[in-house]
């Protein structure tokens, strides 16, 4: 047996009499080996690069760690370093007067792409030419793969759960790892439970106290002790903290990137922590320390209570702080605030969070927008923007594997703003072959051409074009899905049928019309997915939100981007992704092809068209099945208006008249 590290200090051997027992179980311990969200010893890291658009541009730039820098966008900054801070810049202030509060402040402009070329570069004159030229963060993305690489390169491939919480935040959960190592260091976990009963509590660690290093610790609640041994859950807490210190080493070193961190027992806490202690530090809550680290907050400081429900829970309660709010018991949130809300408020101000580390990170969509000023007024204007869309997105689409055919876009959609209105037209992307950057320019350019065909487009004040639909590429045999068409795409083909339905001669029957419409009976009905309206998806809707050039993208702080499972459904404040969508898309509108509704967001738009989908397979299943229907009270009223009555009349005629085939029996119903 190796002998413990420094970090631990011996005590009384485990199990010696006189012992108590600890408050955690043998079925607690086999929890955080399966990474359980309700283990109650699980522990959470979050990892926050600091100053992350600053760090790049020091390290690329090669320029010394004291020296003050900000970056610039167009006449704004996006994001300062440290040293510029301590001269009171900040993301508020504008370039002019940054450097009258500090002469020697580098401020360096984002990286560009320029109307007319093929590839973003840094240009000496971008931030005069806003007119020209759209904002790339392609440098920022490329170096948050290589951090995120870094990251999981430091950890057993085995046991990780690494999440990318946005371009410059991951969060992990180290439970996997820090149970293999607890049975290393401590051979009597590795013994089965007594009687085989998973229910017995474990021995406490035989350790008297902990060495917590460098790292912040935040102080124990004033009923704790310091001096009181330790239990299972604070040796977890500190083997991660020593996984955490190891990865930020590894980043720094390979990479020369600083990052604070946060250690918890869950992704809210860790967050907040990783916030608390910057630059370059981490921060450890201890279970018996969250009631400590939370009471100071304000209740609108902690995310997603930022809004109107904050607002709404301080002036209903009179608190506020989240230490006030601890005393209203949670009946009584429920009655104020609604069971769902009033329960989740209660929940989260003491740190309660049972949201799971998910290390799924494809992104779904791509977009890449320019907002005009001035407006542009002809179609090659158009046609310049386009292929600097084009490109943006097709460097991404080689580092999601397009190339190797590991993942491709189905559709590619065209949003055009003129005048306060948006016209919006997509189109399937061509499988079979590999995706080329020409192949995505024609499309884009076909789909401009059919939104001008129509007139009145200029002068156009919003271009954004994105990719959606991604999938795994398909090598080899092909399953039944590579043969149905499916979401926006079916949606495509189902408005260039509808399209084509108008040009056919009048003489056609109404069957015929359904048939060309798509309305009859196909295959495709049984295979359809039933969707809600508007739905929002985060990690979709943040690589999206990637492209947009007209917005400050860093624009948070560890007092209000505070991460928080979002509160239930039907809760009066808006999810996450929705907020950060409509300060990220501003004003740009979808329009709705068939009911002119406009959506926020691309994937809005198009979770409502597979609604219209879903909503016209059921029609189409209601008219073929009311025939059948047995019983006045269930019968539809007819087409001519005609009663309850007749139509109940019709209904039983029709079950009468229809005939049995061989083989068959009458299903009653009712």
């Amino acid at each position: 047996m190796t002998s413990p590290p420094q970090s631990f200090r011996d005590s009384s051997p485990a199990g010696a009499p006189g012992r108590r027992r600890s408050r955690f179980t043998y079925r607690n311990l086999s929890q955080l080996a399966s990474f359980s969200a309700g283990c109650p010893l699980r522990v959470i890291a979050h990892i926050d690069l600091d100053a992350f658009y600053a760090q790049c541009e020091m390290v690329r730039l090669n320029v010394g760690e004291d020296q003050p820098l900000a970056v610039q966008q167009w006449e704004g900054l996006i994001a300062v370093n440290y040293p510029a801070r301590k001269f009171g810049i900040g993301r508020m202030r504008n370039v002019q007067e940054a450097k009258k509060l500090c002469p020697e402040l580098i401020a360096q402009h984002v990286a560009t792409w320029k109307e007319g070329d093929e590839k973003w570069a840094y240009h000496d004159d971008a931030a005069a030419n806003i007119a020209t030229h759209k904002v790339s963060l392609d440098p920022y993305r490329l170096e948050s793969r290589k951090i995120l690489s870094t990251i999981k390169e430091s950890l057993p491939s085995d046991l990780q759960k690494v999440e990318k919480a946005s371009i410059d935040e991951v969060f992990l959960d180290l439970s996997g790892q820090i149970h293999s190592i607890l049975l290393q260091r401590f051979t009597e976990l590795a013994h089965p439970p007594p009687y085989d009963d998973p229910s017995e509590q474990l021995p406490l660690p035989s350790i008297s106290a902990l060495d917590w290093g460098a790292d912040a610790l935040v102080d124990l609640d004033e009923v704790e002790a310091e001096t009181e041994d330790p239990d299972w859950d604070d040796v977890a807490m500190l083997i991660g903290s020593e996984i955490v210190r190891e990865v930020r080493a590894a980043v720094r070193q390979k990479l020369k990137y600083t990052c604070s961190a946060g250690i918890a027992h869950n992704k809210m806490l860790s967050k907040l922590g990783s916030g608390y202690k910057k630059p370059n530090q981490q921060t450890v809550i201890r279970n018996r320390a969250i009631r400590q680290f939370l009471g100071d907050f304000k209740i609108t400081k902690i995310r997603n209570l930022g809004g109107k429900l904050g607002d709404q829970v301080v002036d209903t309660f009179q608190k506020e702080t989240v230490q006030d709010l601890l005393s209203v018991p949670v009946e009584q949130m429920k009655l104020k605030l609604g069971d769902d809300t009033g329960l989740w408020v209660y929940n989260t101000i003491r740190g309660i969070d049972t949201s799971e580390v998910n290390s799924r990170t494809q992104i779904k969509s791509m977009l890449s927008a320019k907002s005009f000023r001035p407006s542009i007024n002809t179609y090659e204007q158009g046609v310049k923007w386009l292929r600097i869309f084009v490109a943006d997105i097709f460097s991404r689409l080689v580092e999601e594997g397009v190339l190797e055919n590991k993942r491709r876009p189905k559709t590619i959609n065209l949003h055009h703003r003129h005048g306060g209105q948006t016209r919006s037209r997509q189109s399937p992307i061509p499988q079979g072959k590999i995706l080329d950057e020409e192949t995505l320019f024609d499309l884009a350019k076909n789909l401009l051409s059919q939104i001008v065909f129509e007139g009145r487009v200029w002068p156009c004040a919003n271009l954004s074009l994105s990719v959606g639909g991604f999938e795994d590429g398909i090598t080899g045999n092909k399953g039944i899905g590579a043969f149905l068409v499916r979401g926006e795409e079916a949606q495509a083909l189902n408005t260039a049928s509808s399209a084509a339905t108008h040009s056919l001669g009048s003489g056609q029957t109404s069957a015929e019309k359904r048939k060309a419409n798509g309305e009859g009976p196909s295959i495709e009905r049984f295979f359809s997915k039933r969707s809600t309206p508007n739905r929002t998806d985060f990690a979709e809707s943040s690589d999206m939100r990637a492209g947009h050039d007209d917005v400050d993208l860093t624009s948070r702080s560890p007092s209000t981007d505070l991460y928080q499972q979002g509160p239930p459904a039907g809760s009066p404040v808006p999810s996450v992704a929705k907020k950060e969508e409509e300060q990220q898309m501003g004003d740009s509108l979808y329009a709705c092809p068939r009911c002119d509704s406009q959506l926020e967001t691309h994937e809005a738009l198009q979770s409502h068209q597979d609604w219209h989908l879903a909503k016209d397979l059921q029609d189409e299943e209601e008219r073929g099945t009311r025939a059948f229907v047995h019983g006045a009270s269930t019968a539809m009223p007819s087409s001519g208006g005609g009663s309850r009555k007749g139509g109940a009349t019709q209904s039983k005629k029709a079950v009468r008249s229809s005939k049995i085939s061989p083989g068959q029996t009458k299903l009653k119903f009712g």
